[in-house]
């Protein structure tokens, strides 16, 4: 990993020891990337697959995956390497730690794909008030924020927190391929939604504007628990969307 030019590792405790405020690249990525285009975070990036995906469908765009695990990371990084892929960085850190490596304001846009769904804490939720809050620390007035997940549970409660706080919604289908929704994102289908999908499950996908006015409010947990085992993430394949 550390041989790798586009990977970045600032784990908590490097952080601690040379300062939360060290990192050179903070309102600077653009230095990296060469460019002033628009940035997007994958959160949870896992082995990057998604990162890499989206990168090679908006090359107008920069992406940077966010995970702690970086022997899941490896197999993304040397991939955009092996490509020679430009818009493309890997960050090996805390989600919660994000506010140390970028500016407000610097990024515009940010996935959260099939995470945890922490039924039980809500502080740990990647959709939960806390985090929005903290994303907001870094993102655009009004950045879009994209999940998508397998997890009824997690949909629910996100829906539901967007709509208690009055957040834009783009887009909100509880059933992704078999909706009549018209997006580049129908090419990338993980290994891991195929699974979901053989056995007869829906993916979901909701997508939303983070004003940064809104006092944010939690509501009411009352949505029904998942009665699955998640599957662990998968490869990408990059499908022919008229097959879907």
């Amino acid at each position: 990993m550390n041989t790798i030019g586009l990977v970045f590792q600032y784990p908590y405790g490097r952080l601690k020891a040379e300062g939360f405020d060290s990192f050179p690249l903070k309102g600077k990525w653009h230095e990296f990337f060469g460019n002033h285009n628009p940035i997007v975070l994958e959160l949870g990036c896992g082995k990057g697959e998604y990162t890499v995906g989206l990168a090679r469908l908006f090359p107008e765009k920069n992406f940077i995956g966010i995970d702690i695990k970086g022997a899941r990371m490896h197999k993304g990084a040397t991939e955009a390497r092996d490509a020679g892929m430009t818009n493309v960085a890997f960050l090996r850190t805390q989600i919660e730690l994000i506010a140390s490596f970028f500016a407000p304001g610097e990024v515009s846009e940010l996935w959260i794909t099939f995470p945890d769904p922490q039924m039980k804490k809500v502080t740990k939720r990647l959709t939960g008030t806390r985090f929005m809050n903290l994303y907001r620390s870094v993102m655009t007035d009004g950045g879009v924020v994209r999940l998508k997940t397998d997890s009824p549970f997690l949909y629910q409660y996100t829906k539901a927190m967007a709509e208690l706080n009055r957040l834009s919604k783009e887009v909100d289908t509880d059933d992704l391929y078999h909706s009549d929704l018209v997006d580049p994102i129908l090419a990338i289908r993980t290994h891991y939604e195929s699974q979901w999908l053989a056995r007869g499950l829906t993916i979901k996908y909701l997508a939303f504007a983070l004003d940064h006015a809104t006092a944010l409010q939690e509501p009411e947990d009352d949505f029904d628990r998942d009665t699955y085992r998640s599957y662990s993430r998968g490869y990408i394949d990059n499908l022919n969307t008229n097959n879907i």
